[in-house]
């Protein structure tokens, strides 16, 4: 090997040093020992084995990367070992699972969200068991709930049904009673993945009302066929997830990579874009895509879609009014030919 071949191998080890040292500080961070002082320490160790492969890389001394070659091998035995699980001590808005029964186009639904929410951490839990018929599946709708400025949102999914029913489904972070969900963390398997089907009064109003987040609401242009085949994608991920289940990725498997997914196996051939990672651009994909009312540009879409005052004004004592859902779509613009759901 040529001198200047010689080097180039050895930056290139190096930076490779420098990657799987700074993922397992993430790791060992966030998945490590609950001690604070221990998970410090440990870190501490893992970086001077780094180090000590780095001067090794330097130097010509192959001692150095044998030690970080060695403490690598015991960090991806111990990662290996870290799998997701479905019996921790859960938020409470995440305790119970989805579980589907089907019977041809009927659907029992157990575990469907109902809180009543009061503020972000006062409420009334509620767990409902629901039937519906997917030959009365008529719209879908997406959801945009922004909590980090305007590049982050939640998406969600809003299933209407001709009876003026609504179901949403959520992708969510499964945290740990007491626990803070962090976008870094997601990288480093610190939740598990929860999908949640909920009332719109819950799922949506504890947004708009008790977080007081930006939240727009969206018609989707979507044949009823297609509405149909994505609701039952979403009982199939319940299923799965109910006997496997699965850590939430901030960039691999969140609420709109997920969803993405799903669509794909629907519609063939529909593109990648980076708005898909860039989740609070999400609208502006449908648009380009035609899936939105292109009547009305991007900005008026947006302007009109915004629901927080209306879903505020719809509360009737501090409580979710029974309309709430008649409420925050009163007005919404929707594709040319889309069905309305009845009030």
């Amino acid at each position: 090997m040529t001198g200047a071949l010689l080097i180039a191998a050895r930056v290139v080890a190096g930076l490779l040093v420098l990657l799987v040292a700074g993922y397992g500080t993430g790791a060992l961070w966030f998945r490590g020992p609950n001690a604070r002082a221990l998970r410090i320490a440990l870190i501490a160790a893992w970086w001077a084995t780094a180090l000590a492969g780095l001067a090794g890389l330097i130097a010509a001394d192959r001692l150095g990367p044998a030690i970080f070659a060695l403490a690598g091998l015991a960090f991806a035995l111990w990662w290996a070992q870290i799998r997701p699980r479905s019996d921790r001590p859960w938020a409470d808005d995440v305790a119970r699972v989805l579980h589907v029964e089907r019977h041809g186009p009927q659907v029992r639904l157990h575990n469907v969200r109902n809180f009543d929410w009061r503020t972000r951490d006062d409420y009334t839990p509620r767990w409902e068991t629901r039937d519906y018929d997917l030959d009365q599946l008529i719209a879908v709708d997406l959801v945009a709930s922004y909590w980090m400025g305007p590049t982050i949102a939640h998406t969600l999914v809003s299933f209407a049904f001709a009876d003026g029913r609504h179901l949403v489904f959520s992708v969510e972070v499964r945290r740990l009673a007491g626990e803070d969900f962090s976008a870094i963390g997601g990288l480093f398997r610190q939740c598990e993945l929860a999908l949640v089907a909920a009332d719109e009064r819950d799922i949506v109003r504890t947004r708009t009302t008790a977080r007081r987040e930006d939240v727009y609401l969206y018609r989707v242009a979507m044949p009823r066929h297609a509405i149909r085949a994505l609701f039952e994608a979403y009982l199939d991920t319940a299923d799965t997830l109910e006997h496997r289940p699965r850590f939430y990725h901030t960039l691999t498997s969140n609420c709109t990579t997920l969803v993405y997914d799903m669509v794909k196996a629907i519609v063939p051939g529909l593109p990648w874009n980076w708005r898909l990672l860039a989740s609070g651009h999400l609208p502006e994909y449908l648009y380009d895509l035609g899936a939105l009312d292109t009547r009305l540009p991007p900005a008026e879409l947006r302007r009109r879609g915004c629901i927080n005052d209306a879903a505020i004004a719809s509360d009737i004592d501090g409580h979710a009014s029974s309309d709430f859902s008649d409420a925050i779509r009163r007005g919404l613009p929707a594709p040319e030919g889309s069905p309305v759901p009845p009030p």
